[in-house]
Parts: structure tokens; sequence; C-alpha cells
């Protein structure tokens, strides 16, 4: 992964952002990259991008949000949701290094207990394609207030959101490029 960058700027993700070239037009970022960033989120039915969502009529809401923006230009839709899962599974080890409550992996989606010890939906993603790259968008709750389902966030679990990106956004990166290394490393079978 070329570049990486923890933007301090408050952006509100609403499904715009997974588009090609957002980080080149936001953050002048050509290439490879991926952008952490926090804000609230609110995706109409209109802008997102998993149609499983858009049938169920199920909107994307949270008043606080850390967001993760990558963009890649050499794969398909297929390794971009590889790559999808070894973010959440990053951010995962992570968690059960910062926090003392379990954390559950289904598919791409993240979920810890709750105060209450009731299960809490802590993360959103998803994996797309466009003309000219592919694009991943993850969102980790911080604050969890009107949210449309039951939810966790990092404040009520005492993470700092933005040394949680910084270190999620360089310990992605190292895999992406390692797994990079591990394929240019061999010679063929045979």
């Amino acid at each position: 992964m070329h570049t990486l960058l923890i933007t301090d700027r408050d952006i509100t993700y609403d499904g715009r952002q997974l588009a090609p070239h957002w980080i080149y037009r936001q953050f002048d970022l050509m290439g490879d990259a991926a952008v952490a960033f926090i804000g609230p989120c609110q995706v109409d039915l209109s802008e997102m991008v998993d149609i499983e969502d858009v049938k169920a009529q199920a909107p994307i809401f949270s008043p606080r949000m850390l967001h993760i923006i990558a963009e890649f230009f050499s794969s398909n839709l297929h390794t971009t949701v590889y790559r999808q899962r070894l973010l959440i599974v990053t951010a995962k080890e992570i968690l059960e290094r910062l926090t003392d409550r379990p954390v559950t992996r289904k598919g791409d989606d993240l979920y810890l207990p709750r105060a209450d010890g009731s299960p809490g939906k802590l993360s959103v993603s998803i994996a797309t394609a466009s003309a000219t790259s592919t694009l991943i968008h993850t969102g980790l709750n911080i604050e969890t207030e009107g949210t449309p389902v039951p939810t966790v966030g990092l404040a009520e679990l005492g993470v700092d959101p933005a040394a949680f990106g910084a270190e999620l956004l360089r310990r992605y990166a190292d895999e992406v490029d390692d797994i990079w290394l591990a394929r240019c490393k061999v010679r063929a079978a045979g």
C-alpha cells in the first residue's frame, strides 16, 4: 500500500466518499492509498452500494465513527474483498489487545458485548468496484446514540479512536505490503 493518511478533518461519511479517486481529489494522494478520518455516518439508501441493505431498507447511521477508505488500482473485487476481511481481522486483533471484552467477527462485521451484556455491532464495512479501481469503506462506531441497530462504540470500550485508527492503518498497510513481497519472493514450481 503506497500511501496512508490519518486526517484530523471532521468528515461526514455519506457514501459518496466510496468513489474512484476520492482520496486523490480530497488529499492529493495518488495510487493505492488508505485514509482514516472521524465524523458522523449518514448513508441514505440512494447512496448505498450494498444491495442487500437496500433491499432490507436498512440505511446506516452513527453519530460518530472512525472511517477508513482504501482504494486499489490493481485489484479485482474478489481480491479486494479479501483485503477488506484482512482489515477487519487486523482491527479485531488490535481490539482484543485493547479491551477485556470478547470480540466476535461475522464476515466483515465486528461485535462486542455492550455494557448490559447484549451483543453490539461495532462496525460496518463494504468493498466495491469502480471502472478504474476497487474500494473499501470500514466504519467503527465511536458513539452510538440513535443507531438503528444495537451497537457498541470505541468510546464505551475506552479506546482512543485516533490512536486506534493510526495503528490499524499502519498494521494493515504492513500486511498488504508483506503479502506483495511474499508473492514476489518465490520462484515458479515445477
